[in-house]
């Protein structure tokens, strides 16, 4: 019998938490971790292990991995959940910024990939979950970096489908719209990182109010709560064949079509009407 024990990245808060709740609830054995380990103690009570995982640190990562694999035999499934945004102008972001964004939403989901792998290789078995976003198949002016990073996600994700299905290995998208978490608060504060001079001044500011007003204006009723996201993780991995990408929200599925359907030059007439731009 093949472990399905769950492990799942970055459940302090929003779709991560909701996800080991509701996977828990449904009979899943699940590890629900967290850098900040103490933001977690309380998934005990609701039926979850918890470990401390940090995504950009190796240690963490190999320690929080061989802690399941000792436990139940290997990680049957994987939700790489962690992940933030970095928004401003992509000239204004310091570099440093951008390296942290890539070490926390791509660099630490391969790896979490390679560590788990090889166990589910062993038992022909296993389900890898990535979370993605909208934003990995859409852009919008300011979120550049963030944008980049879930593209490659995405692109991470159709290559590993097809190298580790053979081994009956799934590997499922979930690309999330608009979802009612701290997400969008912490998106436009990073605009504030990148300095309020420059340029790029009055475009980040600008960035900053309309992210702030997507998460609480008109458009928030086009998102959804984590809870969401979770039920349809729970689907995904229910399911003999798990489709390879959820969108989550009418807002995810309206503007990954919409995108796909426009024409680049009237997208950008579109993004132009929607936010200031630079040096004009």
């Amino acid at each position: 019998m093949p472990s399905k024990a769950v492990l799942i990245t970055g459940c302090s808060s929003g779709i991560g938490r909701a996800t080991a709740e509701r996977l828990a609830a449904a009979g899943w054995k699940v590890y629900a971790t967290a850098r900040r380990f103490e933001t977690i103690a309380d998934l005990r009570e609701r039926g979850c292990e918890t470990l401390a995982l940090d995504v950009t640190d190796e240690a963490s990562m190999n320690a929080a991995v061989a802690t399941v694999s000792e436990a139940e035999g290997a990680v049957g499934v994987l939700v790489n959940n962690a992940g933030y945004s970095q928004s401003g102008a992509v000239e204004s972001v310091p570099i440093d910024e951008v390296r942290r964004q890539f070490e926390t939403n791509v660099f630490g989901l391969i790896r979490m990939c390679q560590l788990v792998l090889p166990g589910m290789r062993e038992q022909r078995w296993g389900k890898i979950v990535n979370i993605s976003s909208m934003g990995g198949r859409i852009t919008f002016p300011g979120g550049g970096v963030y944008h980049a990073s879930k593209y490659a996600v995405e692109a991470i994700s159709d290559a590993l489908r097809f190298e580790v299905g053979g081994f009956g290995v799934d590997v499922i998208l979930v690309e999330p719209g608009l979802i009612v978490t701290n997400f969008g608060d912490t998106a436009a504060a990073s605009v504030a990182q990148t300095g309020t001079g420059g340029p790029y001044a009055h475009f980040n500011r600008e960035v900053a109010s309309r992210t702030e007003e997507a998460y609480t204006g008109p458009m928030a009723r086009l998102g959804g709560p984590p809870e969401a996201v979770a039920k349809t993780i729970a689907d995904a991995l229910a399911a003999d064949r798990p489709k390879p990408r959820y969108p989550v929200t009418a807002s995810a599925h309206l503007l990954i079509n919409s995108r796909r359907l426009t024409p680049d030059r009237l997208w950008d007439r579109m993004m132009r009407a929607q936010f200031p731009t630079p040096g004009s």
